[in-house]
Formats: C-alpha cells, structure tokens, sequence
C-alpha cells in the first residue's frame, strides 16, 4: 500500500477481516493530564486482547533525537533496540466486536501524510467511526463527577453529543488532523477529553480513565468490562478525602471549587469557564499529595 507502513509478518502482508470495527486513538505526546488517556489505551489493550496488525515506518514519522530507541544491553551485549513508533491493533470487546487501537508516539512530522495513511487503513478495514482519546486539567473537585468535553468537525453530529461542546483557539495534535481527515471520507470521527482534577493532574486519576472508557462504550457502542477499574476509583477517592480532610484549609478550598462546580451546574448543566483557577488549592494540594504517594 505504501512504504510509509507494513502488515504484521504473521499477517503475510494481507489485512485482516474486520466487520466494520470501531477506530480508538490515543497517541502520545499531546495534552494527557494524569495520563488517563494513555491508561484509558492500555485497558483498551487489555481488556480486547487486541494484537497488532500494522506498524508504521519510524524513519518516516520519527525524530529520533527527541525518541531515541531503548537499547537493552545485557553484560555489555547490546541484544536488541525497541523503536518507538505508532501502531494498528485489532482487538474485540464482549460481544465479540472488532475494535481497531493506534497507539504508539505521536509522529514528529509528516503529519498529513499519516492522517493519509490512517484514512487508507480505515477505509480497507471499513472503520464506523473514529474516537479520539485525550485529558486535561481543569480547576474542578475530585468529589464530583468527571465532566468530559468533545470535538468533531461535523456540527450534526456534536449536537448529538452529551458533553461539553468549547470554544477556543489551541494548539492542535495529530488526532485533530484525523478528524479532519476521516470526516472528509465520511468517516464519523470524535475526539472525547475527559476533565482533570488540577491539583492531581500530575498523577494517575483512574475517575477520568474510567469516564473515558464509559464515553468510548456509549458512543462506540462496544462493551468493555471496566469492573476493576471502578475499584480502583472508590480506592483513589477514599484516600484522596482522607488526605485533604487532614487540613482544614484544604477542606475549605475543596468546598468552594465544590460550590462553584454546583453552582455551574444548576446554571446550564456543564461546568463554565467562570470556575476559580484554584490555584493556591492546586499548589498546596499538589505537594501535600505527594508527602503521601505512597496513600494516593
């Protein structure tokens, strides 16, 4: 197709069958708070037993200099080098549904020519829809609900969405040229953010992987067991109450990102841009947080 990829070996160089499989992407190196959207990929992994069946070229995507390949060396034998590079993988969910995974580092360059790639790839294996995966921190309470936000090229189908619809110019990643691309070969394509805690976004927060993974069954329409996942959540919120009611003037900066959050609520129903910063609850929580990792 081109040499800018290549079909698993195991594969001998033909694609898969695939019954019109959901496209998940989460690729690193863009904007991930607490890297819920890289754990949100890794369940995905797991959870569809999902193997890979493209891998893309690394000479052609790769700054080496900013991704240098890992070399194991083993008493001074250097035995192998792991390049970093983006991959396909095909998975399925409880129902026996085909889900297709990229993953992998976000290219350094040749951004177009990728989304060329992706778009030839899902047009052979009959993708549905694609979903993009991604995080970021907000001054909103760990107490309350993950709110997620969403974009899309296409108005028709973000009117149909539940979620937080912004405005806003920023910088954009490679799964925001994917949409563009995909849409353009009338391939639904969304891009779901899960909301962050800012005071805990420089660790793991399971709540908003797990939103994550909800918003990928509800609007990919697969089944994906997230049992263990909902454990870990009520673990994480246990402690993280515990560590903030040990000070009161945490407690009472919680209550007030706690009322500003209700109060947007009742408002509209999404969480407004008027929230305070937060920011002396993000930097006292934040160190205080991390006196206790080993709790949290």
């Amino acid at each position: 197709m081109t040499d800018a990829f290549r079909i698993a070996e195991h594969y001998h160089g033909v694609l898969p069958p695939t019954d019109r499989p959901l496209l998940v992407v989460m690729l690193t190196g863009w904007i991930d708070a607490s890297n819920a959207a890289a754990a949100a990929m890794d369940a995905l992994i797991d959870k569809t037993a999902a193997t890979t069946i493209v891998e893309f070229d690394a000479d052609t995507y790769i700054d080496y200099r900013a991704r240098r390949p890992i070399m194991e060396l083993r008493l001074g034998v250097n035995t192998r080098l792991n390049w970093v590079t983006p991959k396909l993988l095909l998975g399925r969910d409880r129902n026996n549904r085909d889900i297709l995974l990229l993953t992998g580092a976000e290219p350094d360059a040749n951004w177009q020519r990728f989304a060329n790639d992706v778009t030839t790839l899902a047009r052979s294996l009959g993708v549905r829809r694609m979903l993009g995966l991604g995080a970021y921190p907000v001054a909103t309470p760990h107490t309350r609900h993950v709110k997620m936000s969403c974009t899309c090229p296409s108005p028709s189908i973000v009117a149909t969405l539940p979620y937080i619809k912004s405005s806003l110019d920023a910088p954009a990643g490679v799964e925001s040229v994917l949409e563009h691309a995909l849409t353009a070969v009338d391939i639904d394509a969304i891009g779901l953010w899960a909301q962050v805690p800012h005071y805990v976004s420089s660790m793991p927060y399971p709540a908003s992987t797990l939103a994550l993974l909800n918003a990928v069954a509800e609007v990919g329409n697969v089944d994906i067991d997230v049992s263990e996942l909902r454990d870990i959540v009520d673990v994480q919120r246990d402690r993280l109450d515990r560590l903030v009611n040990e000070n009161s003037e945490h407690a009472a900066m919680l209550r007030q990102l706690e009322q500003a959050f209700d109060a947007a609520q009742a408002a509209d129903g999404t969480l407004a841009n008027e929230l305070p910063d937060g920011d002396q609850l993000a930097a006292e929580l934040e160190q205080f947080l991390r006196q206790h990792r080993s709790d949290s």
